[in-house]
């Protein structure tokens, strides 16, 4: 894929550059957590500030109107000098744009604050796009949302890839194309939407791996019984892939119910239980498969992470970390583990994506991505 690079555009001294970054971090009592897209995203910054540009960041954090870029900003100014602007549009900013010197970096407040952000509306477009001489979008993780600050500016002013999401593209396509043996390991959960990806990979790749709350899905469909877990909101049951030899499944689960936490066979789940993990003899299976894969796609944790049922996840990761295959991977959990673990090195690529991700494998681009072409 073709995109025009920021460093393409020439004499940048002097101009206001406005840059989409990825700042939607997890954030545990008002400080950042996991720091890796913050990390991602300094390489533009630091580009467009050594070139003398005039930078004003955008982004977002959360779901809520009252969340706020406050503590990310304290974070980030620690890798790189920024100065708080405020919400976009509002005397603070306005302030703050006039004053600007060559080099600096202005960060702006939650652009979710706006329900226009999401909307994509052509009046907070235009707030956005006034006073700058072009678009930087550096925010992967968002690109398969056709947002204000993603989509809409981008069609107003001259717009470019910034080098994080130039990367995070270069990056997944060399997975599109796989070298054989191929493995892609997909989990987490709502089959509704990523059926079609399923579909398309078990054509391109020699073994689907289907794990996390998907599994529920095929095996709900295969006539096992899964119990209260949770599964999607459409059937399986006449899926054409669902008897495909290239998809794989686990051999034991993780479960909790009446009887506590134990190891399964998937053929021994009881109607009261509810699967929350891989079981011991699935991460030996796969393991297997990893260790003879040339190329390893992963997205998506294998366990309710969030509920501390983590270790089939992090399990596979330290296998896939010592693979010698090329592997990328992405998705929130996944990139949590492998922070965790302090693995990030020992993979080909680790992708600040999840959604964005699992769009342009599946499309091949995103709207998003098409402006910057």
């Amino acid at each position: 894929m073709d995109l025009k690079l920021i460093t393409q555009a020439g004499d940048l001294k002097g101009k206001k550059v406005l840059v989409r970054s990825s700042c939607n971090v997890p954030l545990v009592n008002g400080e950042v957590r996991n720091s890796f897209r913050l990390r991602r995203a300094v390489p533009t910054l630091k580009f467009l500030s050594e070139q003398g540009a005039k930078t004003i960041v955008v982004s977002h954090i959360g779901r809520d109107t009252t969340d706020t870029l406050l503590p990310v900003f304290t974070e980030l100014n620690i890798m790189i000098p920024l100065t708080w602007a405020g919400t976009i549009g509002s005397t603070e900013y306005d302030t703050a744009l006039v004053d600007m010197k060559d080099g600096e970096i202005l960060f702006c407040e939650n652009l979710r604050q706006d329900a226009r952000e999401e909307d994509n509306d052509p009046g907070l477009v235009e707030i956005l796009k006034r006073g700058m001489d072009l678009y930087v979008n550096d925010a992967f993780a968002e690109a398969h949302r056709n947002h204000a600050s993603t989509f809409g500016v981008a069609q107003k002013l001259p717009a470019y890839a910034g080098l994080t999401l130039a990367e995070e593209v270069s990056g997944v396509n060399k997975v599109m194309n796989p070298e054989k043996p191929s493995l892609f390991l997909l989990g987490g959960a709502k089959f509704e939407t990523k059926m079609p990806l399923v579909e398309k990979y078990l054509e391109l790749y020699d073994h689907v791996f289907v794990g996390g709350a998907l599994t529920n899905d095929v095996l709900k469909a295969r006539g096992f019984e899964v119990g209260q877990s949770l599964v999607s909101g459409i059937s399986l049951v006449d899926a054409p892939f669902l008897n495909n030899k290239k998809l794989l499944l686990p051999i034991d689960l993780v479960v909790n119910g009446p009887n506590g936490k134990q190891v399964k066979k998937v053929d021994a789940v009881l109607p009261e239980e509810k699967i929350f993990d891989l079981g011991p003899e699935t991460v030996a299976m796969l393991s297997r498969y990893v260790t003879e894969a040339k190329t390893i796609l992963w997205n998506g944790p294998f366990g309710n992470y969030e509920a501390g049922y983590v270790e089939g996840t992090e399990e596979i990761a330290k296998v896939i970390a010592k693979a010698s295959g090329y592997s990328v991977i992405g998705g929130g959990d996944t990139v949590a583990a492998v922070e965790k673990l302090g693995l990030n090195d020992q993979f080909g690529f680790v992708s600040i994506g999840g959604g964005s991700m699992l769009t342009l494998l599946e499309h091949g681009t995103t709207n998003v991505l098409d402006t910057l072409k």
